[in-house]
């Protein structure tokens, strides 16, 4: 099968070492596409650039169109060493936009991406031009799946166990069947998912070691701020919450009207408390809206980027 990386950039997929948040170099994988001005897509939870394979050719029409994997997920460095602490994400967004583009980018980020691009617009606003988050877990009371659930109750040994033994490369075809079957979950058409599809969206868990051990810490790290939060101590979503107001970029909030993972009541509220706000529903879309409805994202995007004057 093709490289995708190969496929979708005319530079195929290249590498970038910035300082992480613990100060150690790490490479992330990225690809880029189009002319203009930067536009960068961030990925969800346990996802990777592939997420954006439908929007990434429209955009680049309009935009310098930036894709990267996150340290630990799809492509980029999966540092076994030393355990990640919450907000670590923030820190290596700002320094990948910094490395990346000498002018304020347009971010679009779907998921766990919108929640990290929030705090970001809040901390580093000159870093943002324009932003547009989809189905950002922003009041979440929980984890929204069983199988997160149990990944941020397994002790990290035991998933790096599971990695170093490549148990997942061992049993692929079950494993890419499990997760084509939770991946059609969040579709709200899942007859869209192609076998191409499962075989990328399963490739660095199966292909990468690594990979299984670093989602699953990010989840303990996820469901940890949600107990502090609901006991109401020190956490980094409590701080985005109350420092909506200070977004001051235009921003776009878009949300699948059938998302089950969070309500479409939450995109509400996050728009209202962001006040250079616009809200659109994105009908017949679950949570995956990068997969599920790629033509209404693509669509919404650049009519709000050309309608601010990006």
């Amino acid at each position: 099968m093709k490289d995708w990386w190969q496929a979708t950039f005319p530079k195929g997929r290249q590498n970038l070492i910035i300082t992480d948040a613990h100060g150690y170099p790490v490479q992330i994988a990225y690809g880029e596409k189009g002319r203009g001005k930067p536009l960068i897509l961030l990925h969800g939870m346990g996802s990777w650039s592939y997420n954006w394979r439908h929007l990434i050719a429209p955009l680049s029409k309009y935009f310098r169109v930036i894709c990267f994997d996150a340290k630990g997920f799809g492509f980029s460095e999966k540092p076994f060493s030393r355990r990640e602490h919450n907000g670590h994400q923030v820190i290596e967004f700002q320094r990948i936009i910094q490395a990346l583009c000498d002018e304020p980018a347009a971010i679009v980020a779907e998921s766990l991406g919108g929640l990290i691009a929030l705090a970001l617009a809040q901390e580093h606003p000159q870093l943002i031009g324009r932003l547009i988050v989809v189905n950002v877990p922003i009041f979440v009371e929980r984890l929204p799946h069983w199988a997160m659930w149990l990944l941020a109750q397994t002790p990290l040994e035991i998933m790096q166990t599971v990695d170093s033994l490549r148990l997942a490369y061992l049993f692929a075809p079950l494993f890419r069947e499990i997760m084509a079957i939770e991946r059609r979950a969040v579709l709200f058409d899942p007859s869209i998912l192609t076998q191409e599809d499962i075989y990328w969206i399963t490739y660095p868990f199966i292909e990468l070691p690594g990979t299984i051990a670093k989602v699953a810490e990010e989840l303990q790290i996820a469901a940890k701020e949600i107990e502090n939060l609901q006991e109401n101590k020190p956490n980094m979503l409590a701080k985005i919450q109350n420092n909506l107001h200070k977004i001051q970029c235009p921003t776009l909030v878009l949300w699948g009207e059938q998302d089950s993972w969070f309500p479409a009541t939450d995109g509400a509220k996050l728009h209202q408390q962001i006040s250079n706000s616009k809200f659109q529903i994105l009908p017949d879309c679950r949570h995956d809206a990068s997969t599920g409805a790629s033509k209404v994202l693509n669509t919404a995007i650049i009519e709000f980027l050309q309608d601010t004057g990006f």
